[in-house]
């Protein structure tokens, strides 16, 4: 099996077991903190639990970024692997919400798993299929995002959700130890200078490319990531029911996972045709149109099927994104391009929940979808008018990458 196919296999269940034990863990957080005896601002709390990792991700990925230009991007997997399990395991241990701020802190400022593996994929994986690549990789994401509800909710159901989170850390284990023993990085050129933060956001500023894909990140995490606080505890509302809602949340969120795992490949064999471009305009579209058809539906089967087609649309967006920053860099950026990526996505998840705690709070949670819709919409606006350019308009190139300005190499 050529290298770049057997990384892409090892890394697709390495994400696969990252995602799921990622989806074991932070949708349950709300329930999770009823259960430690916080009963006034859940909503806020929940808001707040979001944000804190996302937080120390968004101030951490540069840093991380270079380093992995300079040593690898398997270093990173594997460092954040380790990180993971930890956070993951000291989860299972806590009894008041500020231990629980503190690792999700923790888990922010040290974590990369996906993003380093995005980033070897890319580079290491033929022009032709990097459309491809990235797709499946966002496929297995999804399945992930299937697995890890059901697996939890299950676990929480059955036991308690510190045996699912403490579960989760020995999942990450294994997928850590995956990467070390089977990956291979074979197109790796190490950065011949000592590369600083700064340098970094300047090239970056070079790029006008690089920055619409980066802002495309920021605003599309912010929008869909004001919904994902309180979207369990709406579940609930629509259950009629805390009973088993552990469980009926982890199936609710299953069924965008098994949308995106369906469709996924769909997506990212259409991007190697048309463009990227057009993908991610197809999947903002039809996110924000079924977005606000969750409104209508006040019982959760029909809200259910919606999340799924959702889902089906939606799982187009990432994969783009990715592809438009592969496509707008060389091979020596990128490690920090998708460190400055990371930044950019958690920068939009630490303010989108709190943006949406503070308006379920203030409203209601139907207030959130609302918002979440009409930031969908503007994403959607941005996207067609700031990537019109012939070069973003182009079909991913084959053989070819954009370069970053000449003064970063």
């Amino acid at each position: 099996m050529e290298t770049w196919k057997k990384n892409l296999v090892v890394l697709w269940i390495g994400t696969l077991i990252v995602s799921a034990s990622f989806s074991m863990v932070v949708p349950f957080l709300p329930l999770f903190l009823l259960q430690i005896g916080v009963h006034h601002y859940v909503e806020t709390w929940s808001g707040l639990l979001y944000s804190i990792a996302f937080f120390g991700g968004a101030v951490s990925a540069p840093y991380w970024g270079s380093l992995a230009d300079r040593y690898g991007r398997k270093p990173m997997i594997i460092r954040a692997g380790f990180v993971l399990f930890a956070t993951y395991s000291l989860t299972a241990f806590v009894h008041n919400p500020y231990e629980l701020l503190a690792i999700r802190l923790a888990q922010g400022l040290l974590s990369g798993y996906i993003p380093n593996s995005i980033a070897l994929i890319g580079t290491n994986t033929p022009e032709s299929r990097v459309g491809f690549a990235l797709s499946m990789v966002s496929a297995a994401g999804a399945a992930g995002g299937i697995l890890g509800p059901l697996l939890g909710g299950a676990l929480a159901n059955w036991f308690s959700n510190r045996i699912a989170f403490g579960s989760a850390g020995v999942l990450v284990l294994i997928a850590t130890m995956l990467a070390l023993l089977w990956v291979k990085e074979e197109k790796f050129v190490p950065s011949q200078t000592r590369v600083s933060i700064w340098s970094t956001f300047r090239d970056a500023g070079h790029n006008r490319q690089l920055l619409t894909a980066l802002s495309l990140n920021l605003f599309t995490s912010f929008s869909i990531m004001t919904i994902e606080p309180v979207i369990t505890l709406y579940i609930a509302q629509l259950n009629h029911s805390t009973a088993n809602a552990s469980l009926v949340s982890g199936i609710v969120f299953s069924l965008t996972g098994i949308a995106s795992v369906l469709f996924a490949p769909f997506w990212g064999r259409t991007s190697d045709r048309i463009g990227f471009r057009t993908v991610l305009l197809f999947g903002l579209v039809g996110g924000t149109v079924w977005t606000f058809m969750q409104l209508p539906f006040h019982n959760v089967y029909a809200f259910s099927a919606v999340r799924f087609l959702y889902g089906a649309f939606f799982c187009a967006v990432y994969p783009a994104i990715n592809g438009l920053i592969v496509k707008s860099t060389e091979s020596e950026f990128r490690g920090r391009a998708f460190g400055l990526n990371q930044t950019a996505n958690q920068l939009g998840n630490m303010a989108g929940p709190l943006v949406g705690g503070v308006v379920a709070s203030a409203t209601s949670i139907h207030g959130v979808f609302w918002v979440t819709g009409v930031l969908l919409m503007i994403v959607t606006g941005f996207t067609y008018f700031f990537t019109r350019s012939r070069s973003m308009r182009d079909r991913p190139t084959h053989g070819h990458l954009i370069p970053v300005h000449k003064e970063s190499k």
